[in-house]
């Protein structure tokens, strides 16, 4: 396989900065893992748009200036969008789907209110999401049923469900539980629009609630849940409150390198 960096747009060259990614542009599944991982380490999860009552637009011109210029984050509907965007640029196939969240659900079956991707690369499908605030796979995961992924302390796996398609699990305690589910129907970029008006907007959405915000990092992960901070690491857990607005936004700045303006 070539490699297509000659002919990639200036745009994408600046999305590869953002996220750090110096590796192969060649369309295999190696590359489309480098460009998982390096997006789930560079780009955080977060909503606070939506807790400041700022519409979200899901165009990609808007979306990439949100996150590549502005180097800000989102959420699935905006990094799930964006990244499918960069794969096509770099020549991958790539199919949009609706998913239904299952974990921590209070209400089974969850609606559907999540955006995933199937991407082709070297004759093989892969699901690949950039766009989850909670413990997710890394890497792309193989579209073969019940083959086990094992990715850092992490185990996932695709099961079949009649009723509602693929289903992405992973083990918790030496049990296998679902973490999302999703049938093979291809979405437009329109379909999307509902679902992430009812998150910006509706009193039950989890979004509306408070800040929430993710990302990897080399040691573990860093997290905020409402007010707290919390940064893992090979160490253990810190979990801080910031007391001033100051502290808040250079405690953003330092572990999620958002700057609000």
């Amino acid at each position: 396989m070539s490699d297509r960096r000659e002919s990639i747009k200036p745009e994408v060259y600046a999305y590869l900065e953002r996220i750090g990614y110096s590796g192969p542009l060649d369309g295999s599944a190696e590359a489309l893992a480098g460009l998982q991982h390096s997006h789930l380490h560079a780009v955080p999860y977060e909503n606070f748009d939506i807790l400041r009552g700022r519409p979200l637009s899901l165009d990609i011109p808007d979306v990439y200036d949100k996150i590549v210029v502005r180097r800000r984050g989102g959420y699935c509907f905006e990094l799930n969008a964006l990244f499918g965007w960069l794969l096509r640029e770099l020549g991958y196939t790539v199919t949009d789907y609706f998913a239904r969240f299952w974990r921590d659900e209070p209400n089974p079956p969850p609606m559907r209110r999540h955006h995933v991707l199937k991407v082709e690369a070297a004759g093989s499908d892969y699901l690949c999401d950039v766009g989850v605030g909670g413990i997710v796979p890394r890497e792309p995961i193989k579209m073969v049923e019940r083959l086990e992924h094992r990715q850092g302390g992490e185990s996932y796996r695709l099961e079949r469900d009649d009723e509602f398609g693929w289903l992405l699990c992973e083990l918790k305690r030496g049990e296998w539980s679902r973490i999302y589910s999703f049938s093979e129907e291809p979405q437009l970029a329109r379909d999307y629009v509902m679902a992430s008006y009812w998150c910006e907007h509706s009193p039950d959405s989890i979004f509306v609630q408070g800040a929430m915000a993710a990302i990897r990092t080399k040691d573990g992960r860093n997290t905020i849940a409402g007010d707290e901070f919390r940064i893992f690491s090979a160490e253990g857990v810190r979990a801080f409150t910031p007391v001033t607005k100051e502290e808040y936004d250079e405690a953003l700045r330092t572990h999620f390198g958002i700057i609000l303006d």
